[in-house]
């Protein structure tokens, strides 16, 4: 879209490190951050805070993907 760390964080009220941090996956998108994005964007804190969560959930299946592989499935009842 062309909008800069810098332009994003004085337009959504937020220091530069924590626009950059968060483009640069250094940082988490808080509710408040999904709040001023959604404001800016036009779209909805909901839809941040979702991106950020599919993120987490990912790194997270990667980084157990080995442990989670030797977990049994849960027996379903007859």
């Amino acid at each position: 879209m062309g909008i800069t760390a810098y332009r994003l964080a004085c337009s959504i009220g937020v220091p530069q490190t924590r626009a950059s941090d968060v483009l640069h996956k250094r940082r988490a998108v808080t509710a408040d951050t999904a709040c001023r994005l959604a404001a800016f964007f036009g779209t909805t804190a909901e839809f941040w805070m979702g991106l950020q969560n599919l993120y987490d959930i990912e790194e997270a299946s990667k980084n157990l993907n080995e442990i989670l592989a030797r977990i049994p499935k849960a027996e379903t009842p007859a």
